[in-house]
């Protein structure tokens, strides 16, 4: 996502890295590179003009601080305006009543069904709350045993009276949420192949008669330009509360995140950011605008982390890994925990730089993280601690114990000296680091 916009954006800009200061001349090819990186990643035309005349406009007005290169502000301009154009700050998730009623509508095939899942997921995880899931589509062939099915897999109780009249289910998941204390009701709705009268007959029957807290449009984002209209039809109909936006992990060219906002006035409040049902994210727009100019978001990745590891822990192996005493227990231990973080290469997308040095196209095989798990388990406590006792032959009995070739496991031993040198560089400060 927004890889090819940022490569183009950071050309852009490269563009009048070197510069005295900042003329109509010499920013003229780098708006003309803005310009066509914006409108072929599919941002609304309107919305491209509106943000390379503020741009160009801010540029040209601002006087460059003695403490600030040119290239500088004019990054700091671009991304202010991005930051802005993305609906400047976070449009958190109401926590109002009790139960909060959350009620996500969308398109079939959308992905309405598995976003109800990751969202219960995400406030039972992140905010400690009580999610109940309530199956209203009753139209879909096995939409309520999908949604029975996610619910399961998170073991998070689901609402479902069969194929009944839709606002009975709501009236009845009501009284449930009340007696057993949950503090959200999340209701999948039907979907349709288009935005048709029926539907919105249907989902205005629930708002009406309920009021949602929370009316949340599930959008796919790889829909590209006709999604303004998709949120326009509903929005006009129901008046969204805010839009989620799913397979953002996927090849999208990220263009209708950056139009929303601005054509709609609908804000984003969550994106999917992969298939699983830990999928979902809260959408920050500054997080995101710097993710775009290649600046990384280091803050989700600790947020990541802090959902598998306490601070006390973090700390603790930072200090063995600065003071040199970090072993290959140390390194097994870490490995588990960085599973769980999801696909490595989504983290090392979000790091600073990630595109300039090459690591946006990083695939890693999850079977080489398995490997190299196999190969420490089969090493003994004594081993793990001590690898420089690894001589031939316990390597061979190693090889032996997880299947791995001696090649591979002298390929280990290197690349983990390697790593404890380079912390024990960064640690006496005699190295600079890339960002």
């Amino acid at each position: 996502m927004f890889d090819y916009m940022g490569d183009r954006l950071s050309k852009a800009i490269k563009n009048i890295r070197g510069m005295g200061r900042i003329t109509e001349d010499n920013i003229s090819e780098a708006m003309r590179e803005i310009r066509m990186a914006l409108l072929e990643a599919d941002v609304n035309y309107q919305v491209v003009k509106e943000f390379v005349n503020k741009v160009k406009e801010k540029a040209l007005g601002a006087e460059v601080q003695k403490s600030l290169k040119p290239d500088e502000l004019f990054i700091k301009i671009v991304k202010d305006e991005l930051v802005e154009l993305l609906g400047g700050d976070e449009a958190p998730l109401v926590v109002d009543g009790k139960p909060t009623i959350v009620m996500l509508v969308g398109l079939q095939g959308s992905g309405k069904t598995t976003t109800c899942g990751k969202l219960a997921n995400y406030l039972r995880k992140k905010h400690a709350k009580k999610p109940l899931l309530v199956a209203c589509d009753i139209y879909r062939p096995a939409a309520i045993e999908q949604l029975e099915t996610v619910g399961k897999q998170l073991n998070i109780p689901v609402f479902t009276e069969g194929k009944i009249e839709v606002n009975k289910i709501v009236r009845d998941a009501l009284e449930y949420a009340k007696e057993n204390h949950n503090d959200y009701i999340i209701i999948d709705t039907a979907g349709r192949l288009h935005v048709d009268e029926a539907l919105m007959d249907e989902l205005l029957g629930i708002s009406n008669e309920f009021k949602p807290h929370e009316t949340l449009l599930v959008i796919d984002a790889m829909m590209g330009q006709d999604a303004i209209n998709v949120i326009q039809g509903f929005n006009d109909k129901l008046k969204l509360t805010g839009c989620i936006l799913t397979k953002m992990d996927g090849n999208t060219k990220g263009g209708v995140a950056l139009s929303v906002r601005h054509l709609t006035n609908v804000p984003i409040k969550f994106v999917g950011d992969s298939e699983k049902l830990d999928g979902l994210s809260a959408f920050y727009p500054e997080r995101m605008a710097e993710r775009i100019l290649d600046m990384g978001d280091v803050l989700s990745i600790a947020e990541k982390v802090e959902g598998i590891m306490s601070e006390e822990d973090a700390e603790a192996q930072a200090k063995k890994m600065m003071s040199g005493k970090y072993d290959l227990e140390d390194f097994l231990t870490s490995m588990k925990q960085i599973r769980k973080l999801g696909p490595l290469e989504n983290i090392i997308k979000m790091l600073p730089q990630a595109r300039k040095m090459g690591l946006n196209n990083v695939n890693i095989d999850p079977k080489d993280m398995a490997h190299i798990e196999a190969i420490i388990l089969s090493m003994t406590p004594y081993e793990r601690k001590h690898p420089e006792v690894l001589k031939a032959t316990r390597k061979q009995r190693i090889s032996k114990g997880c299947g791995r070739d001696v090649a591979e496991i002298n390929r280990l031993l290197k690349q983990f000296e390697e790593m404890k040198k380079m912390m024990k560089m960064m640690s006496s400060g005699n190295m600079k680091l890339p960002f």
